[in-house]
């Protein structure tokens, strides 16, 4: 392929997020608190408050609060703060967080055997 032929990529939807969010960041001047250690522990952190929607909640009360609009949307939002915090740690890190994930997936796969997992919920290192 020669050079004038190459084309860039069209930007997927994850390529305008991580913009949006790097311009979200940059304009409060947030950088500089963007520190690896600092995003990992506030991807625990977020991760928690996710947690904190279905802290001591059965089956069907989570069923419940999926089907209520402000609960559903309490939910949404701290997903979302998780996967924000998630693209800046790959972002600061230098790595692309879909191949990652894509690469584990497929390590997964070798780990969990259909044939040995299927049905169960055994550790890969005990099948």
């Amino acid at each position: 392929m020669t050079p004038s032929s190459q084309t860039t990529p069209a930007p997927t939807p994850l390529d305008s997020l991580m913009e949006q969010v790097l311009a979200f960041r940059d304009a409060r001047d947030w950088q500089q608190f963007h520190t690896l250690r600092n995003l990992i522990v506030s991807t625990s952190i977020e991760a928690g408050e996710l947690l904190e929607t279905i802290q001591w909640k059965g089956d069907a009360q989570i069923a419940a609060l999926l089907a209520d609009p402000p609960g559903r949307a309490h939910l949404e939002q701290e997903c979302a703060d998780v996967f924000i915090y998630l693209l800046l740690v790959a972002h600061t890190a230098g790595f692309d967080l879909v191949k990652a994930a894509a690469d584990k997936v497929r390590l997964n796969e070798t780990r969990y055997p259909v044939e040995k997992a299927k049905g169960n919920a055994t550790k890969h290192s005990e099948l």
